[in-house]
């Protein structure tokens, strides 16, 4: 079996956004020389994702009106108790939590083998710092 690690770093100049990473994990299983296996990729920070989902701009403006519906930014402490600790970002841990962590991924043929119009994206809620995604990948 071989496996083949490699990591991105993610810096997202805005507090929220979503970018398609789908081309840098295929490079990564071709890399990884990996013909029949799984790819992991996972949001190494408590306020980002990554998710499957169509790449349609219309989808995203939704999403980011769907979690500030369900998780409000406020920074102040009175509506979040976790930014009594000094921090503003309880509403970004709650999208995350919503949004998950990581996906995996079946490598057939040395392909991800999604299906019509899946793509992976990594998803930032408390941006303007540098974060890490993890890509595994393993098979044969």
């Amino acid at each position: 079996m071989k496996s083949h690690t490699v990591y991105l770093t993610m810096e997202i100049p805005a507090r929220r956004g979503f970018v398609n990473i789908t081309s840098r994990v295929e490079d990564a299983v071709r890399a990884s020389g990996v013909r029949e296996g799984l790819v992991l990729v996972n949001a190494m920070h408590i306020t980002a994702s990554v998710f499957i989902n169509d790449d349609e701009p219309g989808l995203h403006a939704d999403y980011e009106a769907w979690l500030e519906k369900l998780a409000p930014f406020d920074a102040s402490p009175k509506v979040y108790a976790h930014n009594r600790t000094g921090e503003d970002n309880a509403d970004a841990h709650m999208k995350r939590q919503i949004m998950g962590r990581e996906v995996v991924v079946a490598i057939t043929g040395g392909r991800l083998d999604f299906g019509p119009w899946e793509q992976i994206f990594y998803g930032e809620f408390d941006g303007r710092r540098p974060k890490r995604v993890l890509i595994k990948v393993i098979g044969e």
